[in-house]
């Protein structure tokens, strides 16, 4: 396949299974390919001011050309020397400089440039496709923690050499997600895909799973938690039908300004998104506290509204109201799990084997690991 083919079919996979997520689309969704001139007059600008060199059409940043090198990591040129993480590189003058225009091999896809034919280096693409899109310096630059060096600080190095200006304001970087206390890989059989777990769980419950833990801490995915993220979600549905939210035609009156102040400073706690879950909780309480008087419960209940929508759920609440066994076909596959899993307990083979066999015929694949049951459906 040609590069163009693979990106295209990742990049429609990736924007499919946002959507099915909730997640919104950017208002731009720029590609490398698109923005070469821009790429090419960013490195000559760099190579013109002294921040850049040339060797055999490869083309280097002099990380000692910036002071301010290392600032977002905390790493110094001085302890890039060559090693496990450093790949020893004659051409550099130092082993911490970083490719921004990489020439040309047998193989590869290849742009015409000033020192010849080659592609660019990803961290100066992203500088340039930010700035171009964003501004010099925009607010928000994010990213998993095994971003912060060297892309992220490769980054900043090239906006502080274009500009003398940083590239974001704020860097937000997440931590990792584990799955059942590993990280997840292949050869562990450990790996899945959104879609994968989509087939087995609501996107509001996977959405609730994320929130409930501060975006820079790492994350353990197990059953029994992202279960218990369902049974979370189904309880905010189960208090607005508790009190009728589709009859309520009365508006916020203020009533609740204490639980909008409280989520709104979790939020400004640099996203703190399990606190802010924790007012949710709170309001459900209110809405199912059948002692209350019913205008106060249905203040809690626009509240629980108003707040939950600001965390992506509640996004098809008519819908949602409208059938008490949301979600059905995904029950009834996990109440036949279980019973597996008892008949597997129990060493009857037989009824495990044609609890699969039978689920196979529907187009429902199951997968045995140390975790448990995974199941998808066949593509």
């Amino acid at each position: 396949m040609s590069y163009k083919e693979v990106a295209d079919k990742y990049a429609k996979a990736f924007l499919e299974d946002s959507a099915s997520l909730g997640i919104r689309r950017p208002t731009h969704q720029p590609r490398a390919t698109e923005v070469l001139p821009e790429i090419i007059a960013a490195i000559a600008a760099l190579e013109k001011s002294g921040h850049a060199y040339e060797v055999n059409g490869d083309v280097y940043f002099d990380t000692a050309s910036l002071p301010e090198y290392g600032q977002l990591s905390g790493k110094k040129t001085e302890e890039q020397l060559p090693g496990a993480r450093v790949l020893e590189n004659l051409q550099k003058r130092n082993p911490a400089d970083f490719t921004l225009w990489k020439a040309g091999k047998p193989g590869e896809p290849v742009w015409n440039s000033p020192w010849g034919v080659g592609r660019p280096g990803w961290h100066t693409e992203c500088v340039v496709m930010g700035q171009k899109y964003l501004g010099e310096t925009f607010d928000i630059h994010g990213g998993g923690a095994d971003l912060i060096f060297p892309h992220h600080e490769n980054e900043l190095a090239q906006a502080l050499a274009l500009t003398g200006k940083p590239l974001a304001r704020y860097w937000m970087h997440n931590g990792f997600l584990n799955v059942d206390g590993d990280k997840m890989s292949k050869s562990l059989n450990n790996f899945f895909t959104a879609r994968d777990i989509l087939a087995r769980h609501s996107a509001e419950a996977i959405r609730f799973f994320f929130l409930s833990k501060h975006y820079r801490s790492p994350i353990d995915f197990n059953r029994e938690i992202i279960e218990e993220s369902e049974r979370a979600v189904k309880n905010f549905y189960a208090a607005l039908r508790d009190i009728d939210y589709k009859s309520i035609s009365s508006a916020l009156d203020g009533s609740y300004e204490s639980s909008e102040q409280a989520f709104v400073e979790a939020m400004d706690d640099d996203l703190n998104t399990a606190k802010a879950l924790a007012v949710l909780f709170d309001l459900v309480r209110h809405c199912k506290n059948g002692q209350l008087p019913r205008p106060q419960r249905e203040q809690a209940a626009l509240m629980l509204v108003r707040l939950g929508e600001v965390l992506g759920f509640f996004s098809d609440l008519s819908e949602k109201l409208n059938t008490a066994l949301p979600d059905l076909s995904r029950q009834l596959v996990e109440l036949l799990l279980t019973y597996r899993r008892e008949a597997r307990e129990n060493k009857d083979w037989k009824l495990s084997d044609r609890i699969r066999d039978d689920l196979a015929s529907l187009g429902v694949e199951l997968r045995d690991t140390p975790s448990g049951c995974d199941w998808k459906i066949k593509d």
